[in-house]
């Protein structure tokens, strides 16, 4: 991770969730002392993640020293993944981690609404009826009402310039909650706990990409470019960092150097000619903030970066002046809250201090025994009592101990973790939700990017008098023989968790089907049974359903046939585990879907243990398919279903075997994009289609950096960005009798009832005719290549 990670939220001393305790350096340690004495805030709006700005808000946090925030109204469900197979909610999970550690490279603070990425929207009118626009309105006031910025920049104008239709509405829901958040009669409930507040300018963060300028010279421009020699990075280096952990998106970005201008139109608020007119920045603006911004600049005098602990007294006496701050102001407690954060964080930094604490396992299960270790070293030798430690669910008392210079010390404790203990998951997800909007009953967790940790430990410290409680939270660590030191997240699981591989069933006959469940342990010596419900028609038959598994993580693989309605019919079915045993006895229906790439934390999300069942009238025609892979998709698994043979064609395959043994051969989703090598077999792959072969091309995309650059098909064609985004299109087959409507099964325009998402995303443009294929091509049948 990079080294400017010291710019998450506290700017000090940092616990990364499922990363270790990160120690800033000395030129972070007065960055942060110079961000204490500024007080104000932005706050940057758009739609998904990527879309924000990272060079602007590395800018606003690193430079200008101000609390940045950047609120994406989705988690971008709906886009596509480069990197795997993931789609909908996990791709949603990938991707806010993945805004999560650019958040952590450029220092912004990151927010979320409850609304759902339902792909590619033409207008902001199908966008917020998806959405419930007063839902996510409400969101949005909730969020600037917590945050209380000075400035509100938008990614996107109101007016569409910003094509997608998320995009403006994201706009247009900005402008409405700008306005709203100031009213008293606008979603009053939330003033129980909140205060209305009133930013006072709107801006549209103006733009020259995809086509389109809408800067202008008569707009405000800043200079973002410049370079911070404290961290050795102009903001265009930090900004592409940032933005290159967009990894699923295939946002990787090269770093700039030198001037760079961003430029703002003002949308509300009193007339100005710069972003932040007339807006006090300094503890001025807070009663009894004068005193304050004197002691904070005499600290910043004093600090020597080879002695970071001389200047403590005046760092815990800035703590005390902060806490005894009048509450007299809307804003005033939100910023009393955020510098006595930012000033603890110092205080620990500065005094050398690193706590930890860790469990035995990265698996916890309620009802049962966890060994916790938390570990503190005084490294700068300063004057250090540990007054107690709390452990989770267990109180360890100490006797006032005074920390010995560089001396390591642990405490071991065995806690049983309660019985009632929720389960991890990402929030947004414990409940399902319609396409549009997440279901979130705890408004309190509305805006947050995610969970807390699942427990943690608490360090009582006393400095200079001064008494403070540390938090660290429980991360699992260990050693892996290639990485190193590896970090992830601690989890609350359910004693078992039972999985299957699909999440359709698809019968095109009358023929059962066996289905595996795969039961793992998530703790030692759980027995029980699996119990299998059908929907009506539909049967089950299992040989055996009983189980034990004495061990942690051992699994086991049990059988069931599934026996088909005798009609053409949907149906679903579910999966429970009965275990027996006096901590966890009861009935568990989780099943567990885990995330893990280099770039972001371990994820994983906690669901219903259910299939889809689909009885269809389905034929096939040939047996033998070889498959392309692109960057994953489940098209491999789905066409086992229906009864064919699947060979996966790798580089080697495809340079040294015949292609004649198959009766189609199929490139994955994103192949060409993704594959630099198939260009190297496209003769091979016409020479297949000329000899009477069929290939199917899935989807591919031009991205930001241009088209395609491949051959795919015997006829010359581009690849356009054009859509059709309306799910209820009316659908019509232009040649009813063409063979490929008509074998081996016949489509019509029934088969797009209940569409999910866009009828059609990135068609393929007009072939550049009237170039022909250098074989005979007298049909699209004829020689059977098709683009889907």
């Amino acid at each position: 991770m990079a080294k400017n990670i010291i710019w998450l939220l506290l700017l000090s001393v940092v616990v990364v969730k499922a990363q270790q305790v990160v120690q800033p350096d000395a030129s972070q340690i007065i960055q942060a002392l110079k961000k204490l004495n500024t007080v104000g805030s932005v706050l940057y709006i758009a739609a998904h993640p990527d879309d924000e700005n990272t060079r602007l808000l590395s800018y606003l946090a690193s430079e200008k020293k101000l609390r940045t925030g950047y609120l994406s109204i989705t988690r971008g469900d709906g886009g596509q993944n480069l990197i795997g197979k993931e789609q909908g909610d996990l791709l949603g999970l990938i991707r806010t981690q993945e805004l999560l550690a650019a958040r952590r490279i450029d220092g912004a603070e990151q927010f979320f609404t409850r609304a759902n990425d339902f792909g590619y929207s033409k207008n902001p009118e199908e966008t917020l009826k998806f959405w419930n626009h007063d839902s996510i309105l409400g969101d949005m006031v909730r969020i600037i009402r917590q945050f209380k910025p000075d400035v509100i920049i938008c990614r996107f104008p109101t007016t569409g310039e910003g094509g997608h239709g998320h995009h403006t509405a994201s706009a247009i829901l900005a402008s409405e909650a700008f306005e709203a958040a100031a009213m008293p009669d606008r979603f009053p409930e939330q003033l129980k706990d909140l205060t209305i507040w009133e930013t006072k300018y709107l801006y549209w963060n103006t733009f020259n990409f995809g086509g389109k300028n809408t800067t202008s010279e008569d707009q405000i421009k800043v200079d973002v470019g410049v370079y911070n020699p404290l961290l050795g990075k102009s903001y265009g280096e930090i900004a592409a960092e940032s933005r290159s952990m967009h990894k699923s998106q295939g946002f990787g970005s090269a770093k700039t150097r030198g001037t760079s201008l961003e430029y703002f139109k003002q949308i509300k608020g009193k007339t100005v000619n710069s972003l932040f007119e007339n807006i006090d920045q300094s503890w001025n603006r807070l009663e009894g903030g004068r005193e304050i911004e004197t002691s904070i600049s005499a600290c910043i005098a004093k600090y020597n970066p080879q002695s970071p602990e001389k200047i403590l007294p005046e760092l815990t006496a800035i703590y005390r002046q902060i806490q005894a701050l009048p509450l007299n102001k809307k804003e005033s407690p939100n910023w009393k809250q955020q510098k006595m954060k930012e000033t603890e964080s110092l205080i620990v930094a500065c005094a050398g201090l690193w706590m930890e604490a860790y469990p035995a396992d990265y698996i916890g299960v309620p009802g049962k025994e966890l060994e916790i270790t938390a570990q503190m070293v005084n490294r700068n030798g300063s004057k250090v009592k540990l007054n107690k430690i709390t452990f989770p669910w267990k109180t360890d008392s100490l006797t006032k101990l005074e920390l010995k210079a560089d001396e390591l010390l642990s405490w071991k404790q065995s806690v049983k973790i309660p019985a009632n203990t929720a389960y991890s998951n990402p929030y947004w997800l414990n409940k399902k939700h319609e396409i549009g909007i997440y279901q979130v009953p705890d408004v309190s967790l509305i805006g947050r990017p995610e969970n807390d940790f699942a427990a943690k430990v608490i360090f009582e410290i006393e400095i200079d008098g001064l008494v403070l409680n540390i938090e660290r939270g429980l991360t699992y660590k260990y050693t892996d023989p290639v990485k190193g030191e590896v970090y992830r997240p601690f989890e609350i699981l359910p004693p078992a968790t039972v999985n299957m591989a699909e999440k359709v069933l698809l019968f095109g006959d009358n023929k059962p089907k066996t289905v595996q469940f795969t039961i793992k342990a998530n703790t030692a010596d759980v027995h029980g049974a699996l119990e299998i419900r059908a929907s009506d028609g539909w049967k089950v038959e299992m040989k055996s359903k009983e189980f034990h598994l004495k061990e942690k993580g051992e699994e086991v693989v049990l059988e069931a046939n599934i026996i088909p309605a005798s009609a053409k019919s949907e149906g679903t079915l579910s999966a429970s585990l009965q275990i027996f045993g006096e901590d966890v006895a009861g009935v568990y229906t989780k099943s567990i879907a885990r995330i893990e790439y280099d770039h972001i934390p371990y994820q994983f999300i906690l669901s219903d243990a259910e299939m889809r069942l689909v009885k269809a009238d389905l034929k096939i025609a040939g047996t033998h398919i070889g498959y392309i892979p692109g960057a994953g998709d489940d098209i491999p698994a789905c066409l086992k279903q229906v009864g064919y043979d699947v060979t996966m064609l790798d580089d080697n395959a495809l340079t040294h075997e015949s292609l004649s043994g198959f009766d189609a051969i199929v490139t994955g989703i994103r192949a060409y994009n993704t594959n630099e090598r198939l260009q190297a077999h496209y003769e091979k792959l016409m020479a297949y289609i000329k000899q009477g072969g069929n290939l199917i091309v899935q989807y591919n995309t031009n991205n930001r950096f241009g088209p395609i650059l491949s051959k795919i098909g015997p006829y010359p064609f581009t690849i356009s960005r054009d859509r059709v985004t309306d799910e209820t299109a009316e659908v019509k087959m232009t040649n009813a009798l063409h063979p490929v409507l008509n074998f081996p099964n016949k489509i019509s325009e029934d088969d797009f009832k209940g569409w999910i998402q866009e009828r059609g995303s990135i068609l393929p443009a007009s072939a550049i005719a009237p170039i022909k294929p250098s074989f005979p091509c007298t049909t699209l049948m004829k020689n059977r290549w098709t683009e889907a």
